[in-house]
């Protein structure tokens, strides 16, 4: 079940940072998730897109997991990630 972000929480929680809280979302018995369609429609996310996920390390546990377009990826992350980008970018 999705739950909407009210906008002064978000106003809170992105004072001090670059990224934003856009939704609180459930991962279902398959382990899916759903990207709320607003925000799909903003990033230009559409069907048969591919996604990097990448994760941030704090002692030793996954403590941050993030998402960004394949197709649309930094160099500095496309260098960084090498070869795994070979197999799933559509360049």
């Amino acid at each position: 079940m999705e739950r909407k972000v009210t906008d002064s929480m978000a106003k809170n929680i992105n004072r001090e940072c670059c990224c934003h809280l856009e939704a609180v979302i459930t991962i279902d018995a398959r382990g899916q998730v759903v990207i709320p369609k607003e925000l799909r429609t903003r990033a230009g996310i559409r069907d048969g897109d591919r996604l990097i996920v990448m994760s941030t390390m704090e002692d030793g546990k996954v403590c941050c997991i993030s998402m960004m377009k394949a197709d649309r990826s930094d160099p500095m992350v496309k260098e960084m990630l090498g070869p795994v980008l070979k197999g799933i970018s559509k360049e």
